[in-house]
Order: structure tokens, then sequence, then C-alpha cells
């Protein structure tokens, strides 16, 4: 089957059993919003995962998912150790949006589940363009610019790379690049890297920064800076 044609049927899926219940879902369901990047150029909340699931369906395939890390927590209580499962999941679809989720829950399938469905509510679209001057080819492959993510006590930068260089850096960092759309990055990082939820919020805000900064018009048809899909 095509990737247009299970895109229909998943869409088909979701229109059948979704009822909005925000002003926001509404008008997707009404089809007022054919592409989610309008949506995110309006700066709308996203209060419902199916919103994600109606305007980028190939989230919910496992291709666009990655777990991260799969911990147990344990908790003293008046009746005794409770056990629990704490997952962190990206979501993205490789081409300029990607979300990072955190569950819990008592089994690992609920708990990777409930970080899924955080990781579409927390959706973010990025920048992509060359912004190194060691290549110039003028194609969305890396970041614009350098960025900088920082959560407790781990600080991530994010360099423009050449083309063909590849994501360098480590195994988390090269699974959030890669749903994001990001083929080639250098990278510097520092702190207590070893704990994955801060290494994974560091890259993340790192990301988020791709929007913040205010580029000339010169530069983006320089650069090739595109925000979201890159691929119409």
């Amino acid at each position: 089957m095509r990737r247009d044609d299970r895109t229909r049927k998943d869409q088909e899926r979701v229109d059948d059993s979704w009822v909005p219940k925000t002003e926001l879902g509404k008008a997707v369901k009404e089809g007022k919003f054919k592409d989610i990047g309008e949506i995110f150029n309006r700066a709308l909340p996203i209060l419902e995962t199916e919103i994600v699931d109606y305007l980028l369906p190939e989230l919910s395939e496992r291709d666009f998912q990655e777990v991260l890390s799969v911990n147990m927590v344990q908790r003293m209580t008046d009746s005794g150790r409770r056990v629990k499962f704490a997952c962190i999941v990206v979501v993205g679809n490789k081409d300029g949006y990607v979300g990072l989720g955190y569950g819990k829950a008592q089994e690992v399938g609920p708990a990777i589940r409930k970080a899924i469905t955080n990781g579409k509510l927390n959706l973010i679209q990025i920048k992509r363009g060359c912004g190194s001057w060691e290549c110039g080819c003028g194609t969305p492959h890396t970041i614009p610019f350098q960025v900088e993510g920082k959560s407790s006590s781990v600080s991530v930068t994010l360099l423009p790379a050449p083309r063909g260089l590849g994501v360098a850096t480590g195994d988390i960092g090269k699974k959030i690049l890669h749903l994001a759309g990001i083929k080639d990055v250098w990278s510097r990082s520092f702190g207590k890297t070893q704990t994955t939820l801060n290494l994974a919020r560091a890259i993340f805000e790192a990301l988020k920064k791709t929007n913040e900064m205010s580029v000339q018009q010169r530069h983006i048809d320089r650069i090739g800076i595109v925000s979201g899909r890159a691929q119409q």
C-alpha cells in the first residue's frame, strides 16, 4: 500500500471516531487547516492529539517513534513499595516536526503510550537550512545557525555542519535529530549527559531555539531556510 493511500485511510479512521473538544479541533475537522504548519504559524495551542493524528498521521507509525529509555522507579508509601515505569519517547515526521514526551505508569505498555501522547501534544516546528560556511549548498540539510539548549546540569550546543558529514553526536541525539529531519550537525555537550531525560530535553530546547531568532529575508534566501516541511 502506498504512503498516500495509507495516510488517507488513517485520516478517515480519525475522522470517523473523533469528536473535537476545542475550537481548533473543530476547525481542523471541518477542513479549515490543511497543513499543520498553518497552526504553528498562528501560534495556536494543540490540546488534542487527534489534531496531530489527522494532519500528521505518520506519527502513529513505529518508524516515526523512538523509545529513548524505560526506567523502573520505586516509591515507599505507608502501604509498601510502589513500582512504576517511566518512559521517554520522541516522535517526528523526519521533515521538520518533532516532539518529546515523558510518561509514567504501572506497566511498560501504558507508560510508552502515555509518553507518545505527550510527545504529540509537545510537538514543535523547527527551522532548517544550510548554515555551514563550509558548504553553502542552500538545501535544508542542517540547522541554519548555532543554537543552545539547557536542562538541569546538561547543556547542548548544535552547530551547522557541511553536507555529508552526518549527525556528530551521541545515540540519543541521533535519534531525536533523525526524526526532526536534520541530516548533518556538529554538537557539543556539557554536564551529566548520562541522564537521558535531561540530555533529550536539552537537545529539544536547542531545536526550539531555531524558531526564536529573527532572520532577514536575504539570509533566508541565501541559506535556504525552511520552517516545517521541506518536501511538499
